[in-house]
């Protein structure tokens, strides 16, 4: 079912002194800054060649994110996103295997308008997972 990693997410307090990070320590190519209301987020992504870094601060007031934020004060890794073929196919399997899937437990459209899941890091070692088709 999974294919390849998409990115690894970071939630950060200064979404523009993370990004500075990036440029000025590593010469990272970095996204600008793109906020997404019904995510409650603000995201960059740092391109590298296999896979992408996902920086996310809070945006509004009942950002999902504020939480970890809030625990977490510097930031810190959140969640890894890893693509599968078919969404709607991984959604069915898991289903079927008693998996918790957060939110309402149907796909809906990620940061990189494609559908998305997430799925309880209890059952996962503790990680968050995003599966996002390919």
């Amino acid at each position: 079912m999974l294919k390849k990693l998409n990115h690894i997410a970071i939630v950060v307090p200064d979404i523009k002194k993370a990004k500075e990070a990036y440029v000025n320590n590593f010469g990272a190519k970095v996204s600008e800054p793109k906020s997404y209301p019904e995510h409650g987020v603000t995201v960059v992504f740092v391109e590298l060649d296999n896979t992408k870094i996902e920086l996310m601060e809070p945006y509004g007031e009942n950002s999902p994110i504020q939480k970890f934020l809030e625990k977490n004060p510097n930031g810190g890794m959140h969640h890894i996103c890893i693509e599968v073929a078919n969404i709607n196919k991984s959604l069915e399997t898991l289903k079927n295997k008693n998996v918790t899937i957060l939110g309402n437990g149907k796909p809906i459209n990620g940061s990189h308008n494609k559908p998305i899941l997430f799925l309880h890091p209890k059952e996962f070692c503790g990680t968050l997972i995003e599966l996002e088709e390919e």
